[in-house]
């Protein structure tokens, strides 16, 4: 398989600018896409705050600073993208809109690319059989925020290549992380974990067993994590929390898996988590338009 010279990154969010910036951080060529001008403008300013901000703190030398934002450039345009040597494809987490982004990409991108998902719980083996190449598609899940979390979590689908696992372990260790690898089951390793946690903090905030900020205290100094799962889930975004906890529900077929009615109401009401500016907690100090959701 070909060197990585050129990386692709497909969507240009907390998840896909961060990876863009890892990428161009440690010598490479970087395309950063996105069907919306306006959020590949965010996503540049993101990225050049980031950087200044790892220069100033003496974590980067500017001279490697600088010369990453040259070496970044952003498209909304597919097609810019058939140089690439490696896709990293960091767009919602639906299966549907992932393997329709992955059937366009197999026509554009070269013969010998190699197509990876950051999804954190859809099947690559799924995704994969929307290409014509399902032994160069392999699940390469960062850790958010993909510059700082020093984890990357790869996932074989059922025909992923020894070759394309190999290539995707020396990238990410090329980044500077560690890989852990997991087999394509729902949820993979983090998120079947995680999550799980996560959902079961929102149920006991749901009956009433304890407030949220004793919900998290007790987490953070009992367990010893950095954030409380209630604080955790909003940094992470409750939609996407949602999401994750109906994958392994629909994949497991486990009733333990099913989302807590309350994760639910607050997704539905729009309270999403910090992107928001509310969720489990208010950010902002947003009006209570929406009213605090009862407990049981």
């Amino acid at each position: 398989m070909a060197q990585t010279n050129t990386i692709g990154v497909v969507g240009s969010g907390q998840m896909g600018s961060g990876i863009a910036q890892l990428a161009a951080v440690h010598g490479f060529h970087v395309w950063l896409l996105d069907s919306d001008p306006d959020a590949l403008t965010g996503a540049t300013k993101t990225i050049s705050d980031s950087i200044r901000r790892l220069v100033s703190k003496g974590h980067l030398s500017q001279a490697v600073g600088t010369d990453a934002l040259g070496r970044l450039r952003c498209t909304s345009n597919l097609e810019d993208l058939c140089s690439a040597d490696f896709i990293i494809e960091a767009i919602v987490e639906s299966e549907d809109v992932k393997k329709k982004l992955f059937s366009e990409l197999d026509k554009i991108v070269k013969v010998s690319a190699i197509l990876a998902s950051n999804t954190s719980s859809i099947s690559i083996t799924r995704i994969a059989s929307a290409t014509s190449r399902p032994r160069q598609v392999i699940g390469m899940h960062f850790m958010n925020p993909p510059p700082i979390m020093k984890l990357v979590e790869i996932v074989r689908g059922a025909d992923t290549s020894d070759e394309t696992f190999n290539a995707t372990k020396a990238l990410a260790e090329r980044f500077g992380k560690t890989v852990v690898c997991s087999q394509d089951y729902s949820g993979f390793i983090i998120n079947r974990i995680l999550m799980p946690m996560i959902n079961e903090a929102f149920f006991t905030l749901y009956t009433g067993v304890a407030t949220k900020e004793d919900i998290d205290t007790g987490m953070k100094l009992g367990t010893n994590h950095p954030m409380g799962p209630l604080e955790l889930a909003d940094f992470i975004g409750l939609d996407v929390c949602l999401s994750i906890m109906k994958v392994l529900h629909a994949g497991l077929g486990d009733s333990k898996y099913a989302p807590c009615p309350l994760l639910v109401q607050y997704v539905d009401a729009g309270r999403l988590g910090r992107k928001r500016g509310i969720g489990v907690y208010n950010y902002q100090k947003l009006p209570e338009a929406i009213k605090p959701l009862p407990r049981l």
